[in-house]
């Protein structure tokens, strides 16, 4: 077994206090002990200088360090100890240097594009295999390029500069290949580095307007038969058709089922129509008879149960659908009635926003949404609360047309809610959507505040 550190130093002390002691005895014994002692004591110390000088000059050049000898001395135990570090280096640079190449093979079989860049310079430093075939970039020639350069015609200048907040590229074409079509993502996983992700979404694409044009399809052929079920059962007599009153709730039934069945089905239409959109129009847009237009339909589809507010606090005017926008806020106004008991509030509120923009918020008192539904809510068909949605008369297609029409306004639809004390629906559009209202807009809505009494 090895000795110790310990061990070693308490030998060579030893063999240094015997050195000195045997110097000692021979001065004495020829009438001069200094001189001799101080010559040992120098020969000594140029013996552990000439040890210490061989084992810098390993460690210097990076040289393997000999295996240590089994003698004692504490110079044997620092060499050792060198000697055990070395190989744990080693070992790990080795274990480090696997999980690298692993990390390497693992990131060039992957099918998506993945390419490391310099954030500061927003220059290559490594792309995998895929990259060649999505984004046109290979590793090593393109090492240094800059990534703007290298992946025009796709206007990304502006998206990198986002950085973390950069949204993601959804639908774009390859500038490699313009038959492909990738989503970009940016992921800031460090200070000095993003991560770009290019992925194909052909397929995805593909399946997605395959889905649009079979609901509209379908959608479409669906009209014609409910038009006629519609018109027939509004002939239909239930005094003229039989002597009882049996089938007059029967028809009625008939009737109201028709109706949300033809609301459904014009809700689907427009909402492939919104899909199939990739731009809108660029109309003036009048705030001032928006309000009060929607200031009516709450008050239509309350029926006095409610506290209709509207109030104007921009006083500005939108660019924009104005037919598209009145059915996203109708969605939202129509929604907020429904679903708030009797003797509640509703709010509509249009007021300016950060950086220039404004926001249009429909406020409600009514049941409130658990948080873990918030993120599905523009979900076509997805309901809280399927028998309550029933109840109300809702399609579940409102907030998905909502999400649609403001998508294509360059706004954001922001939902906040707490079960039991109301929710907000707020549009949020920014400043290059915003314009000072006309003079022949100024009128502001009439009956701009109103309080219904509770049935």
């Amino acid at each position: 077994m090895p000795p110790t550190l310990k061990t070693s130093w308490q030998r060579t002390l030893a063999t240094l206090a015997g050195v000195l002691v045997a110097a000692l005895l021979i001065g004495l014994a020829v009438g001069q002990p200094w001189p001799a002692v101080a010559l040992a004591a120098l020969a000594l110390l140029a013996a552990h200088l000439l040890r210490l000088h061989r084992i810098m000059g390993h460690l210097d050049a990076r040289m393997r360090l000999p295996p240590p000898s089994a003698r004692g001395g504490a110079w044997s135990a620092v060499e050792r100890l060198l000697h055990r570090a070395r190989h744990e280096v080693r070992a790990r640079e080795r274990r480090l240097v696997e999980m690298m190449r692993a990390y390497r093979a693992v990131a060039t079989a992957l099918p998506d594009a993945l390419v490391v860049v310099d954030r500061n310079t927003q220059r290559v430093i490594w792309c995998n295999a895929a990259s060649g075939r999505l984004l046109g970039l290979g590793y090593p020639q393109d090492r240094g390029a800059s990534l703007c350069e290298r992946l025009q015609p796709l206007p990304i200048a502006h998206w990198l500069s986002a950085g973390r907040h950069a949204e993601p590229i959804v639908d774009a074409a390859s500038p490699a290949d313009p038959a492909i079509r990738i989503s970009l993502r940016l992921i800031p996983y460090s200070d000095a580095l993003w991560l770009l992700v290019a992925r194909d979404v052909g397929k995805l694409m593909r399946l997605e307007k395959m889905r649009r044009d079979f609901v509209a399809n379908v959608s479409h052929e669906l009209r014609t038969p409910l038009t006629v079920i519609h018109g027939y059962l509004d002939m239909l007599d239930p005094a003229e058709a039989t002597e009882t009153a049996e089938w007059e709730p029967i028809i009625g039934e008939m009737r109201r089922q028709s109706q949300r069945m033809t609301q459904l089905v014009e809700d689907l239409l427009m909402l492939s129509r919104l899909e199939a959109q990739e731009t809108t129009d660029d109309d003036e847009v009048a705030m001032a008879p928006m309000l009060a237009t929607l200031h009516r339909e709450a008050e239509a589809i309350s029926q006095g149960r409610h506290q209709v507010n509207v109030d104007d606090f921009a006083g500005v005017d939108l660019r924009g659908s104005t037919r598209q926008l009145h059915s996203a806020f109708s969605n939202l106004v129509a929604n907020a009635v429904r679903y708030t008991p009797s003797g509640g509030t509703i709010s509509v509120r249009l007021q300016p926003a950060t950086h220039g923009g404004v926001s249009l918020s429909v406020e409600d008192s009514g049941y409130g949404i658990p948080e873990a539904h918030l993120p599905r809510l523009t979900e076509r068909f997805y309901r809280v609360s399927s028998s309550r949605t029933r109840e109300t008369g809702g399609t579940g297609l409102g907030l998905a047309i909502v999400k649609h029409v403001l998508q294509l306004h360059q706004a954001g639809l922001e939902i906040s809610s707490e079960v039991g004390r109301g929710s907000t629906f707020s549009c949020h559009f920014g400043a290059e959507r915003v314009l000072a209202r006309t003079p022949d807009h100024h009128e502001e809505p009439h009956d701009q505040t109103s309080t219904g009494q509770p049935a």
